[in-house]
């Protein structure tokens, strides 16, 4: 079952498009932006992902799952590809079946190319993040992704500003900076949460990577660890069991 939540903002948007007589407009938007999250959805259940909602906003619209950080880097990516790939097939077999409609196609592409951008939560952060996964540390890429998602924002923002201002995209990007301030705020938090995900669940990685030392900063998301220091080889398990039972004899 598809659980999805509207946003204020969507309301807003519905509100605005009605009343300036844009409704129709706004109803071939969301269909769009119905059809990407339903391949997000879709790849989700090919593994046997849990979703948790489907959150509608004024820009575009945000699968949110209840699952390991630790998960597929592969799996994600196919998720995250399906989204675009479903908007795209749907673009071409509706063109094919009713013909051109400059409306939709003006959406169609507006929507691929701001969902692109490494703004988070956008597509396109997600696919920097996932890039970044495959080389450097999970804390470390999650930093970057964010410090490179508010550069994109600034940017963009004031560029669209400069050019031609639009109250509902106004309101977006607003909402985009608030989006990215929760995440940098919650950082500490979701590195946590990745730590004791690793310390209390059994996560099965076909590769070893060795860590000279016993700093968790440096553990990869896509990998199991093995820590060197003092002489001595220890499991990441081993490591993390001390970071959490120390912080549970100090509660």
């Amino acid at each position: 079952m598809i659980i999805f939540k509207i946003h204020l903002l969507y309301w807003l948007m519905a509100f605005i498009c009605a009343f300036c007589g844009y409704f129709k407009n706004f109803l071939y938007f969301s269909l769009l932006i119905v059809i990407h999250e339903l391949g997000h959805f879709t790849g989700a259940k090919i593994y046997h992902w849990k979703v948790k909602k489907i959150v509608l906003l004024p820009f575009g619209g945000i699968t949110i799952f209840d699952e390991f950080l630790s998960k597929s880097l592969f799996e994600e990516f196919v998720i995250l590809i399906l989204g675009p790939l479903f908007q795209i097939i749907f673009y071409i077999f509706y063109s094919k079946i009713f013909g051109f409609n400059e409306i939709l196609c003006n959406y169609h592409y507006a929507l691929l190319l701001f969902n692109m951008l490494p703004i988070f939560p956008l597509d396109g952060y997600k696919l920097l993040n996932l890039f970044l996964n495959r080389f450097i540390s999970f804390k470390l890429s999650h930093l970057l992704s964010i410090l490179l998602s508010f550069i994109t924002i600034i940017l963009v923002f004031f560029l669209l500003i400069l050019k031609h201002f639009n109250f509902l995209l106004f309101l977006a990007f607003i909402f985009l900076i608030f989006k990215n301030i929760e995440e940098i705020i919650n950082h500490n938090l979701i590195f946590n949460k990745f730590l004791l995900e690793r310390y209390l669940y059994i996560l099965n990685f076909k590769k070893t990577r060795i860590i000279k030392s016993n700093n968790l900063k440096k553990m990869h998301r896509n990998y199991k660890h093995l820590f060197y220091y003092d002489k001595k080889y220890e499991t990441e398990k081993q490591i993390l069991k001390k970071k959490f039972d120390i912080k549970h004899k100090l509660c």
